[in-house]
């Protein structure tokens, strides 16, 4: 075998094992990608789930002061 030869053996050698060890880098490329979609997903969702809870604890604070604001008019009604 010529010096050519043995080298083309030991380039296609090196390649196929190149090769062999970037398929699970691509596969976890691939993970990755589904992960960091999922991820922006989870965070609009939290960011919703946010805004619900700051609208819910507005109308909380409403509906407690409106109670507070009927219960001490039916105190005075009542002469209390």
């Amino acid at each position: 075998m010529s010096k050519l030869e043995t080298a083309t053996v030991r380039l296609t050698a090196a390649l196929d094992a190149l090769e062999k060890a970037a398929a699970p880098l691509a596969e976890d490329r691939a993970k990755l990608g589904e992960l960091n979609r999922e991820r922006e997903t989870l965070l609009a969702r939290l960011a919703e789930l946010d805004e619900e809870s700051r609208s819910l604890a507005s109308t909380n604070e409403e509906i407690e002061n409106r109670l507070d604001s009927a219960i001490g008019e039916i105190r005075a009604a009542l002469g209390r």
